[in-house]
């Protein structure tokens, strides 16, 4: 039966092999080590179904059926085995010699034994040549390992190849038997490579896997990363747990990075298990919640003694089997975080909330609650997790001051700490409210946005039912709670009753959903009319802190809008510090509806970076989209859809634009259907228009265009409205001329409205189409280079190659960004538009697909079917180095980085998407122009 699989990241291993296996001279012994799960079997059975394909006969010496007594008894039974299945005319000359000895083997005659199997062993494979191969070799009985290393050594079978495989036996005993003395060679099978455990990941799954579920997964193992049995045991536990999901054509990690576990029948579990289950699962569940260290060990012997007495037995043989690690301050930790998660889905014979709060007791009765958070802040996660098991009254002081210790040194414990004592305070006192403040302003300052929002029901709490005054405690909670929403894609209130008694109480409150909407995150609202400007008492520290002010966050709104209004809302700012620069980076923002440039460009130094929250995610998207690193931009639309929210509507959109680009209009469409009709920036107007005019609703795609394009200013969002008007008159140029002219008489109207550096390129651009202004379509690719917008500078090279002196250097810049971008269908035909308008060849080049030689289909298709380098480079007649680079070359052509990539890519017809590839190698962001080599 053919093989549909390949063994990854092993072939020069299974090739030392399969050369062991050959029929050699004299003898020849190999043993294969390896620790549990690095796949010597897998090796050993690759190696012999490539020599057996070869017509080399390969047997297995069947120690383990022996019944009688072990030593050289039981391996004359396994070569009595071995012999019936050569089935030659010697056989029962040969059985009856076995025997024969074996039958003396009682009275002293072992040796004689041993020599007899080696002389017939040998005979045998002199008249039918065979390899002989022993798996699980560290499992054999030390007799019958002993008399198999001596037979090896001292009575070697002549021309019989010998392949062992076992792990290392650590803590061997003073002369126990070694195999590996009899070997000639040891083989010892390294952890796989990074790059070799995605190729396994993505041939195990079927698709390939997103860069973050192979961290994770790296992650989970800790140094078992490498291990492939442990890295099968990971995505079988993650099918068992519904823990994928697929997005663009890639497994993603449904859940989080905790909950990656071993199966239950993994080898790494059973071995912790072994000599009991109740502590090891007791010691998951403990660190899983809080940090502990070998002194909280005995904290616990007044409590609970016997408990106490067998953890710390359990921590020893732990750590004695590397499984447990005790880092310089003596903290505890499991060295593969996948393994303590599978035991924590083990049930807990012990009630661990007792056991967190019988860590705390002894020290707070000590030193008092309060002293024991400020000296001890780690204990403040034993509190969060004691729950109830632990009284308010040491609780709350206890966390109090840990979070007052924490929060100058580790912050996210701070916020837990802060947290867990607001679950335990009575809303709406001002001790409470002022505790929620310091949280609030603790998760803000650290860009914690995660943590803010966990602040939601005593922040609910405090507005269902107001208190007395608080000194704005709750207010400003209220609008960090508010703000982390947004960046967490998320609308920051409800239409319930809690909302309108918010926006009349706090009235700044009531701009933060309507700034959200004007972003892409939740429904587009008016502007609050309540939301004038209106002192405070400095109670939310205007001006100061990370929270903006009423006057920043209406200059954030103003951005999407007309250049008179943003002025108006600069000028109410009253600082000197927001400068030209500042406000053109908050209007390119702004056109994309990235929140976190937009708050950065207004707030400056006061913004803490959120990297890790969804406006953060955004954020590099667009950054990446606009550099032209589309497949980085893919990458983090799939992280922030894995989030979920309402508010991912934009890296939806920017997402169907780059499959759109790309020729891939099926996931193109895939990402449109996730985007609710009543969503009205521009940024989907304008994915929505190419996506239906490229597959073939040209009338329906422009008539809905224009229809976006009033909604959209009739809503005020004017930045980004431009690119669906140049878009438009892209589409309509040739076949609808006035519907062309239209697009730039709005162009027009829309410049002179908003005046940015994106609406001025468009409407340079779109003047270069209708009205054959080279010299304004150079100014346009300019512009676009300092802003670093790659498909906008493709714009500009293919109207610079229409209407400039010389088409050819413009129509070798737009292949590089074609090339760069990946392009595929529109791109291409765009280009070929425009050298056939000036009837000049396209640049040398050729598609990835058209470009393929009859020699490298063979190759993929060999790929495809699970063939390794040396299988392959025998069926070609080649080496295995040729194999390897042709590979590489065609890793690089086609821009993908594995086997699996590179057949998926073949199969699903993505190949035919790639742009032509240029000569040249890809140079700068400039590009040439008239009577220039640069831009």
């Amino acid at each position: 039966m053919e093989r549909r699989t390949s063994l990854v990241g092993r072939d020069h291993q299974v090739g030392v092999v399969a050369d062991a296996l050959r029929p050699a001279g004299t003898a020849r012994t190999l043993l294969v080590t390896g620790e549990a799960g690095a796949g010597k079997t897998a090796v050993l059975n690759e190696a012999r179904h490539a020599v057996v394909q070869e017509g080399t006969k390969v047997l297995r010496l069947s120690w383990e059926t022996a019944t009688g007594p072990t030593g050289a008894a039981t391996l004359a039974d396994a070569v009595c085995g071995v012999l019936a299945e050569l089935r030659h005319d010697r056989l029962p000359a040969h059985i009856t010699a076995v025997r024969r000895a074996q039958s003396h083997c009682g009275d002293g005659g072992e040796l004689t034994l041993l020599s007899t199997l080696g002389e017939t062993l040998a005979d045998a494979a002199c008249r039918v040549p065979f390899a002989l191969v022993v798996d699980g070799a560290e499992r054999m009985h030390p007799p019958t390992a002993s008399a198999l290393q001596l037979m090896l050594r001292v009575f070697r079978p002549a021309g019989l190849p010998v392949v062992m495989a076992g792990r290392p036996v650590p803590g061997r005993p003073a002369g126990a038997p070694d195999l590996a003395t009899a070997a000639d060679r040891v083989l010892d099978l390294p952890p796989l490579r990074p790059e070799d455990v995605g190729e396994l990941v993505g041939q195990c799954l079927g698709r390939p896997a997103e860069p973050a579920l192979l961290a994770a997964v790296r992650r989970s193992l800790g140094p078992l990363a490498g291990n492939p049995a442990a890295v099968l045991s990971v995505l079988t536990a993650l099918d068992e747990d519904d823990g994928l999901v697929d997005l663009d054509g890639r497994a993603c990690l449904a859940g989080t990075a905790d909950d990656l576990r071993l199966t239950v029948d993994a080898e790494p579990l059973r071995r912790v298990t072994a000599d009991g289950t109740d502590a090891a699962v007791a010691l998951a569940h403990l660190l899983h919640r809080a940090e502990l260290r070998l002194e909280d060990l005995h904290r616990l012997v007044p409590a609970c003694a016997v408990l106490a007495a067998d953890l710390g037995r359990t921590v020893d043989r732990l750590v004695r089997e590397r499984a447990l690690t005790i880092d310089a301050d003596g903290r505890l930790a499991f060295a593969v975080p996948a393994l303590a998660a599978a035991l924590r889905t083990l049930p807990p014979r012990y009630d661990v909330r007792s056991l967190h709060a019988a860590v705390v007791q002894t020290v707070a009765e000590r030193l008092g609650p309060a002293t024991t958070g400020a000296c001890h802040p780690l204990l403040a996660d034993h509190v969060a997790a004691a729950g109830p098991a632990l009284n308010d009254g040491v609780a709350v002081p206890l966390l109090l001051a840990a979070a007052a210790k924490d929060a100058r040194s580790y912050h996210p414990r701070a916020v837990r700490a802060y947290l867990s004592a607001l679950r335990r305070l009575p809303p709406n006192y001002p001790a409470t409210l002022g505790v929620l403040r310091e949280a609030a302003e603790l998760g803000l300052g650290c860009g914690d946005h995660a943590h803010v929002l966990a602040l939601a029901e005593p922040i609910l709490a405090g507005l269902r039912d107001p208190g007395p005054t608080d000194g704005g405690g709750l207010e400003f909670a209220t609008h960090a709670w508010g703000l982390s929403a947004l960046h967490e894609h998320r609308s920051p209130y409800d239409d319930g009753a809690v909302t309108r008694e918010v926006l009349a109480r706090m009235p700044r409150a009531a701009m933060l959903p309507a700034l959200g909407g004007r972003y892409g995150i939740g429904p587009l609202t008016p502007w609050p009319s309540s939301a004038e400007p209106a002192p405070d008492g400095g109670r939310l520290h205007d001006g100061h802190g990370p929270l903006p002010s009423g006057a920043e966050l209406r200059t954030l709104a103003a951005a999407v809008g007309g250049h008179e209004e943003l002025a108006r809302a600069v000028h109410g700012l009253q600082r000197e510090e927001v400068c030209e620069v500042a406000i053109e980076r908050l209007r390119d923002a702004a056109a994309y509806g990235d929140l976190a440039a937009a708050l950065e460009s207004v707030l400056g130094e006061r913004y803490v970076r959120a990297d890790h929250s969804a406006a953060g995610r955004y954020h590099a998207m667009v950054r990446d989209y606009l550099a032209g690193r589309w497949d980085d931009a893919l990458s983090a639309a799939r992280g922030i859809e894995r989030r979920g929210g309402p508010g991912g509507q934009l890296a939806r959109a920017l997402a169907a634009e780059i499959h759109c680009f790309r020729g891939d209009l099926v996931r193109a469409r895939e990402w449109l259907d996730r985007i609710p009709a009543t969503v009205v920036h521009p940024l989907v107007a304008r994915a929505r228009l190419g996506v239906r005019y490229w597959s073939g609703q040209q009338d329906a795609a422009l008539e809905e265009a224009w229809h976006d394009v009033r909604r959209a200013r009739d809503s005020g969002l004017l930045a980004g409205a431009d690119r669906v008007l140049l878009r438009i008159l892209e589409f309509a140029e040739e076949t609808r001329p006035r519907q062309a002219r239209q697009a730039l008489e709005q162009l027009a109207a829309l410049h002179a409205e908003a005046d940015t550096a994106m609406t001025r390129e468009a409407l340079l651009v779109a003047r270069g189409m209708l009205d054959r202004d080279a010299d304004g379509a150079h100014d346009a690719y300019r512009s676009a280079a300092r802003r670093g917008d790659r498909h906008m500078m493709l714009y500009c090279c293919q109207v610079l190659a229409d209407v400039g002196d010389d088409p050819q250097p413009w129509l070798a810049e737009a292949a590089r960004h074609t090339h760069l971008l990946s392009l595929g269908r529109p791109g291409r035909v765009l280009l070929g538009r425009s050298a056939l308008r000036r009837n000049v060849p396209l640049p040398r080049g050729r598609s990835a697909r058209e470009g393929l030689s009859e020699a490298d289909v063979q190759l993929i298709g060999m790929v495809g079917r699970g063939g390794t380098n040396r299988q392959i480079a025998a069926r070609l007649a080649c080496s295995e180095k040729t194999v390897e680079q042709r590979l590489a070359r065609l890793f690089q052509r086609t821009g993908r980085r594995s086997r699996v990539e590179l057949v998926a890519a073949w199969l699903d017809g993505s190949l035919t998407g790639l742009g032509p590839v240029p000569d040249a190698p890809p140079g700068g962001a400039t590009g040439p122009g008239p009577g220039q080599t640069g831009g």
